[in-house]
């Protein structure tokens, strides 16, 4: 670190001033010192740091409110991550600017030397990790964003790899911040190692969950977005974490999964269903003339037709059931949307009411018939 060079060559316990006279000798006394450094450079010291950290702290704060205020009405998005970047610059990082600067004005021991260059270096290294996660939850979020509607498989992928990403950031600065303190990370990775093997022994669980989340990642059964049905729970992914996934049902609720019991389910993904079969019956009374039941089937087929986004398959007299002649139908949705499958199948039952109406075609519904027999000997 470069320090002032005041004071180094005489490092006595006072300092002697030297004032001329009028009669050309020289008086002098001697100065107040404290560790090596006169008061006036002390309070000098004191503030140059005081006069540095208020101008950094009021530059930044009007450069970020001016950026700000510029951004809001541009569209791109670069002076979006400046304004980011500086709203992280943390106000600990400028005051050690200031103490640096400050410094510059004594001559500090060794010991205060070195001790002032590691914090220096420290908080250089802090204020360069605030930043660098700044710049990574910036550009997955935009990239998100932009991905989540084209392709939410991608998106799913990227917000994993910006956790990772943060996780390597914070890494590297831990190891430089050690080296430069003096701490041998070479041993110290060694050990990691070890210890490593041993924790993960003892949070088997939470690392199965993690590969388990990996897993979903890179296989993708399903992504962000995507409505499954695990067991009897069923709803939309909103989001895949490191340890859990998590759904929102169609009740409201949020429904949290463990990664690991999620892959070993079978899961129902209907996001990627490119068809939906659907399969209804109706059932008409045993009254029913046989040239009715004969155009049941084609009343049947003319109801699903007309509707659009539908391919018919069949309809045909199925069974006799308990109280009813049962017709079956297969048609299919040409689109996975499950409203308007149900707007579908709404406009085909009204079609099929109003056409048995006008046929004089009745519902069966449940009934039961008494048969009394008398007996001719009584």
């Amino acid at each position: 670190m470069k320090m002032s060079t005041l004071g180094k060559a005489d490092r006595t316990p006072s300092i002697m001033a030297v004032i001329p006279r009028g009669d050309g000798d020289a008086m002098t006394f001697p100065q107040r010192t404290l560790y090596n450094n006169a008061v006036w450079q002390w309070i000098l010291a004191g503030a140059v740091v005081v006069f540095v950290a208020a101008v950094l702290w009021v530059f930044t704060r009007l450069l970020l409110r001016r950026l700000s205020r510029w951004a809001e009405r541009t569209p791109g998005r670069l002076d979006d991550l400046i304004v980011d970047l500086l709203g992280k610059t943390k106000l600990l990082f400028l005051m050690v600017v200031s103490l640096y600067a400050g410094s510059l004005a004594v001559d500090l021991p060794d010991i205060a030397e070195r001790v002032l260059g590691a914090l220096s270096i420290i908080a250089l290294l802090v204020q360069a990790g605030f930043w660098g996660n700044g710049l990574i939850t910036f550009w997955i979020a935009r990239s998100v964003r932009r991905r989540l509607e084209e392709d939410a498989a991608t998106a799913t992928s990227l917000a994993a790899l910006g956790f990772l990403s943060k996780i390597v950031l914070w890494g590297i600065v831990l190891l430089v911040a050690l080296d430069n303190i003096g701490v041998d990370i070479t041993a110290l990775i060694a050990g990691l190692g070890i210890s490593g093997i041993a924790i993960a022994l003892a949070v088997q669980s939470i690392l199965g969950d993690l590969f388990a989340s990996l897993s979903i990642i890179v296989d993708k059964p399903f992504v962000i977005g995507d409505f499954i049905i695990v067991g009897e729970l069923l709803g939309t992914v909103e989001r895949v974490g490191l340890k859990t996934t998590r759904v929102r049902s169609l009740s409201g609720e949020q429904i949290i999964f463990s990664n690991s019991d999620l892959l070993a389910s079978r899961i129902r993904n209907y996001k990627r269903m490119h068809e939906r079969r659907i399969v209804f019956s109706v059932g008409v009374t045993y009254e029913t003339p046989h040239e009715k039941l004969d155009a049941i089937p084609g009343y049947l087929r003319e109801a699903v037709e007309a509707q659009s986004a539908v391919r018919f398959d069949r309809a045909h007299f199925k069974s006799f059931g308990a109280f009813s002649l049962d017709f079956e139908t297969v048609y299919y949705m040409l689109v996975p949307d499950y409203n308007e499958y149900m707007d579908v199948q709404q406009a085909i039952n009204l079609a099929i009411v109003e056409r048995f109406a006008d046929e004089e075609i009745e519902f069966a519904y449940p009934t039961q018939t008494l048969h009394v027999h008398r007996d001719a000997a009584l």
